[in-house]
């Protein structure tokens, strides 16, 4: 409407002739009436077209939540921005749901997971938010805003972790925690946002002051390429944060956490008061987005916590990045698997109603929601099936005796709970497609997308990206092993362009080129000199036997007109017949330890390993090399477990009984050859 005065009340200044204006160039009456008018209409239009902007804005910022973002293979977004999106609740749908028994947690899991998880959805939506009566003064107070990493995700006052105040330092009170209880230990955890640069020494006064012994890390440092957390650690060595020495004393790396011990030290004016072991257990397989892909890696980080943490020590201290959503998350598992033992039943919604009390938010999306029935169903169906090695002797017993009591498994029911795994056949859309059909050795043995070898696309050539190979952890590293089947005639060239590319140094093949008759792979090395398949040359060095179980050869691979040279050792085990397993276990503890001699020398690329189709003889290897690590490292095994992680990685991992049986009776091997549990010589 100024807009509009000024223009009516403002003279032009230039002389306009025609029939529309007077000598002086002022507008007649007729006109200037139909012009303010055009005026008035293009001022509201404009009015209303940002007011409508600003109004879907705003909206947008309610309806955009993790729910919207997907990416492959069902896992949701996990957002964590400068603000952490929170998801809308609906209050017409708010109801109560009752604990559930055990025995009908896998019908509940089914009916809730139906649909795309919408009744999950709808218990989540249900959930309250946070406590209504809850005030967040002192994280609001001017001195404490920038200690927060969020602005939107703040520590009751009520159950907020109260720091001891510094002299002449207002406000030192605070630091962005809360209580939270357990299933029935008050206070058992201290929920906490990642720390920020500056508040590193008030997280280690809490530490100290807490009497805490464990911290629970679930995010990463950066996740893409945002800032989650800030090193509150040394690398090595030691650093002191405030008033607090920390120390690193040992760290063990694992395929899904890391594991540190830090000596702390509170250094007071008067001197230094007695040490402490404080372990930080670091989840590091917790993708960016989402969910774990499974919860077994959870669940055996969950068992270790437990273990590691002293009964007398002070709360456990879990942080994620804003220490509300894995934090949650990881707390409600906890638990729940205690309510499981205690009551044969579980209340998923009435304990997370009860700790967002304590801390709003707390599981901060209906994925992680679901992920923790999915954690406890998985708990439930197959329970704590790890070993310590100086009991496996009386369990292959008990797994062997036809006539135990009802409630011991045996060896072929512990296997069935394996083969009746479902094959995610909606997962092998490439190995499917029709250009892809011929490189299959066997159509059921073929790679899952989300985690099959991709080679680089040869230029103007579709499809070429594709091998059937499909990456497998080891115990220690992510992609660790590659399980392939046996090179086919047409594939040979694509096997060579794998290990290049993959910079591949090991190479186990555990079947024979002839089997009953039939070919099972085809030879992909040469007998004398060297063969060139394509853009590659192998050159044969050495062929030595070794006792009778398998055979080495040292190869050197050349790429391509620049000459590119990389030795690669060729592992071949005898003795493993199609149908069937090896006489012996000694000459497998043998290959893995040549195998891992060979990986230490040449930097920890991945091993290839195949038999004919990749799936049975190679499945039970990369079991047992996880095997066997873990028994010499922690003196613990799980079988059963191992195996069934090899199986959702890849189909038909362990493919017999027989082989599965073979995996106990080799450790069993090992634990008597190596007495002393020994590191591979």
């Amino acid at each position: 409407m100024v807009l509009v005065l000024l223009l009516v009340t403002t003279t032009p200044t230039t002389q306009t002739t025609g029939n529309n204006t007077t000598d002086n160039g002022v507008l007649t009456s007729p006109h200037i009436l139909s012009t303010l008018l055009v005026l008035l209409l293009l001022v509201l239009i404009v009015a209303f077209v940002a007011c409508y902007r600003l109004r879907f804005k705003n909206r947008q910022k309610a309806d955009i939540t993790v729910v919207d973002k997907k990416i492959p293979n069902g896992i949701l977004e996990e957002q964590e921005a400068q603000t952490v999106v929170l998801l809308p609740r609906s209050p017409s749908t708010s109801k109560t749901y009752f604990p559930i028994p055990v025995e009908n947690l896998e019908e509940e899991n089914r009916i809730r997971s139906a649909d795309d998880g919408k009744l999950f959805r709808e218990e989540y939506s249900s959930l309250p938010g946070g406590n209504p009566q809850g005030t967040y003064e002192e994280a609001n107070k001017d001195d404490n805003k920038e200690k927060n990493r969020y602005p939107n995700i703040l520590p009751y006052d009520h159950s907020r972790v109260v720091l001891t105040q510094i002299d002449g330092i207002p406000h030192s009170d605070y630091i962005n925690a809360s209580y939270i209880d357990g299933y029935k230990d008050k206070n058992k955890f201290i929920a906490a946002q990642g720390p920020k640069h500056e508040t590193v020494a008030d997280f280690w006064r809490m530490i100290w002051e807490q009497k805490s012994a464990t911290i629970v890390m679930l995010t990463n440092l950066k996740e893409r390429k945002e800032d989650k957390c800030y090193q509150y650690w040394p690398d090595k060595g030691c650093w002191t944060y405030g008033n607090v020495r920390v120390a690193v004393e040992d760290i063990t790396v694992l395929v899904d956490y890391t594991i540190r011990k830090f000596c702390v030290q509170y250094q007071a004016s008067d001197g230094s008061k007695t040490p402490r072991l404080v372990t930080q257990l670091h989840f590091t397989s917790w993708p960016d987005f989402g969910v774990p892909f499974s919860p077994i890696g959870m669940l055996k980080f969950l068992k270790k916590v437990k273990h590691v943490n002293p009964s007398f020590a002070g709360p456990i201290v879990v942080h994620c990045s804003a220490g509300v959503g894995r934090t949650g998350t990881f707390i409600v598992i906890d638990a729940m698997i205690d309510m499981m033992h205690e009551e044969q039943k579980i209340d998923v919604f009435g304990f997370v109603s009860r700790i967002r009390d304590q801390r709003s938010q707390l599981v901060q999306t209906d994925m992680q929601y679901s992920f923790i029935y999915q954690a406890l169903l998985e708990y439930f169906l197959y329970g704590d099936t790890e070993l310590d090695v100086s009991s496996l002797e009386g369990h292959l017993q008990k797994l062997h005796n036809t006539c135990a009591p009802q409630d011991r498994l045996g060896l072929d029911e512990e296997f069935k709970k394996l083969t009746n795994m479902r094959i995610m056949k909606e997962n092998m859309r490439t190995g499917n497609l029709p250009a892809n059909m011929k490189k299959n050795r066997v159509l059921q043995i073929i790679p899952y997308d989300f985690n099959r070898v991709i080679l680089s696309m040869r230029r103007g050539q579709e499809f070429t990206d594709y091998i059937n190979a499909s990456f497998i952890d080891g115990y220690r590293q992510k992609d660790y092993f590659i399980a392939t089947q046996g090179p086919l005639l047409h594939t040979v060239e694509d096997f060579w362009r794998m290990v290049w590319e993959w910079k591949c140094h090991s190479i186990v093949m555990l079947t024979e080129l002839q089997e009953r008759e039939q070919d099972k792979c085809c030879q992909y090395w040469p007998t004398e000199d060297s063969v060139k398949y394509g853009d590659y040359t192998v050159e044969i060095k050495a062929d030595t036997q070794c006792d009778d179980t398998f055979s080495l050869r040292d190869l050197v691979l050349t790429h391509g007109p620049e000459k590119e040279t990389r030795f690669v050792r060729h592992f071949h085990f005898h003795g493993w017949p199609e149908i069937g397993i090896p006489a012996e276990g000694k000459g497998m503890i043998d290959i893995i330890a040549a195998v891992q001699k060979q990986q230490q020398q040449s930097g920890n690329h991945p091993i290839v390993v195949h038999c004919s189709a990749g799936a049975g003889r190679t499945g039970t290897f990369i079991a047992l090399s996880n095997i066997l690590e873990r028994v010499k490292a922690e003196g613990l095994l799980d079988v059963f477990q191992t195996v069934k992680s090899l199986r959702m990685q890849r189909p038909h991992m362990v493919q017999t009984v027989e082989q599965y049986d073979f995996c106990y009776r080799v450790v069993q091997d090992f634990v008597d050859i190596f007495s002393d549990y020994a590191n591979f010589k």
